[in-house]
């Protein structure tokens, strides 16, 4: 200290460094308690709205090695919040297995997902959608084993109730900026028969909000009648990596035409409607003795097997005009035969469905065996190098994270086009 005294009396330069020193630590410590001062009521006005108590989203970021910056800027910032639900909406149906594997399990793959993608905001005041994780399709049937979803109304019902008494942003939007899956025959009608889903519709409570749903098609329809997004029905990865090592897309295929699935001998009447309006029934009637068709009406656990072998993969309506079948054709290199009228097919902009498939008006199924025959000694090569392409395969299915060019990476693209919706930009647009 003495020494420092003496410099300061003798060296008038030295005097002037000194002051300014003094005053650079004055500033600095005022600047600290200043901003320690901010920073701890920024943290107290977050903690009152934040639900979730999972790892910020940036360290999500970092764990995802899928994803990149450049998803940011694709989806126009996006942000998206994820309501967590008690576990009777969702998580408790898992104890079944069969939940998160078969063909309605898109709505449990959805949710994964968005859980760690870096859209994902865990303060619901930022996000731009909120998404409602409700499984209806995971309620099997004692009987017969099929999804029986006759709940669906009154379990998506009673989950608005809890998040709408706790939480302001549903009732702020009358939920037009909320997500939820339908993934089922008819969507968001939440009906497996065709005539019952038209008269009951759409829930009234629905009908302002986005549904991601495997029901589309191109004529106007009830079950259609909401924003909404045709997504594929879930094909397990797992299932199909196992196939694909056996049996590579570009390998022999030894069956011209392929078909195992439900298919009546005698049509009933149900409710004055046939089951695949009688489609199947004549295929079955035409080709059941036609060498050139492998066509099978009973299960078979290995059935994948089969669609790697074959050149043509017959995708007809159901009860509903989609299919599985669809997705696991293309994921197998096997060229989809749609025979469903008026389609409203995932993801056109991503999948060339007219280069990659063939279209057979229902009309037109007993003139099949000429349509594939003139396909296949003409273009059937091209249609196979578009359909073998592997970004077509990938766009059709789900992963438990996000992608680049998977099916959560489209339905990301198509969310991010309804950000019309979000009341947090039409704020700062007013500001």
């Amino acid at each position: 200290m003495k020494l420092l005294h003496s410099a300061r009396n003798n060296n008038p330069y030295k005097k002037s460094c000194y002051k300014v020193f003094k005053y650079a630590i004055w500033l600095s410590i005022s600047l600290y308690f200043l901003s320690s001062f901010i920073i701890t009521r920024h943290t107290t006005t977050i903690s009152t709205t934040t639900i979730s108590h999972s790892k910020p989203s940036r360290v999500l970021m970092a764990e995802n090695p899928h994803l990149d910056s450049s998803a940011q800027g694709l989806f126009y910032g996006m942000k998206i919040y994820v309501y967590d639900l008690p576990p009777q909406f969702n998580t408790e149906w898992l104890k079944n297995e069969r939940c998160s594997r078969h063909l309605f399990a898109a709505e449990v793959a959805i949710h994964r997902a968005l859980l760690s993608s870096e859209v994902r905001t865990f303060d619901p005041w930022q996000a731009d959608l909120f998404f409602v994780p409700v499984y209806v399709s995971c309620n099997f049937s004692k009987v017969n084993g099929f999804p029986a979803i006759g709940h669906a109304r009154s379990l998506i019902a009673s989950a608005i109730q809890h998040l709408s008494s706790d939480l302001p942003f549903w009732n702020r939007s009358r939920g037009s900026d909320h997500v939820f899956v339908a993934s089922h025959d008819f969507g968001s009608c939440f009906h497996t028969m065709e005539d019952m889903a038209i008269s009951e519709g759409i829930p009234e409570f629905l009908r302002n909000s986005i549904i991601l749903q495997t029901f589309g098609v191109k004529d106007k329809h009830p079950c259609q009648e909401v924003e909404n997004v045709v997504v594929p029905p879930y094909i397990s990865p797992e299932s199909l990596s196992t196939t694909l090592e056996a049996s590579p897309v570009t390998g022999r295929r030894d069956i011209f035409a392929f078909f195992r699935g439900k298919m009546e001998v005698h049509p009933k009447n149900v409710s004055g409607r046939y089951y695949s309006k009688s489609v199947r029934t004549t295929i079955l009637r035409k080709y059941g003795n036609d060498r050139r068709f492998y066509l099978r009406r009973h299960r078979f656990a290995g059935y994948q097997s089969e669609i790697a072998r074959s050149k043509f993969c017959l995708c007809p309506l159901g009860w509903a005009p989609w299919s599985p079948r669809l997705v696991e054709s293309v994921a197998l290199g096997c060229v989809p035969v749609i025979i469903a009228d008026g389609i409203r097919l995932p993801f056109p902009s991503a999948v060339p469905w007219a280069e990659i498939s063939l279209t057979v008006a229902e009309a037109d199924v007993d003139k099949l065996g000429g349509i594939l025959s003139h396909v296949a000694a003409t273009n059937l090569t091209a249609i196979q190098r578009n359909l073998w392409d592997p970004r077509v395969r990938k766009a059709l299915l789900f992963d438990d994270t996000v992608s680049e060019g998977d099916a959560m990476w489209h339905i990301l693209i198509a969310l991010s086009g309804k950000l019309d919706r979000s009341h947090r930009r039409s704020r700062v647009g007013t500001e």
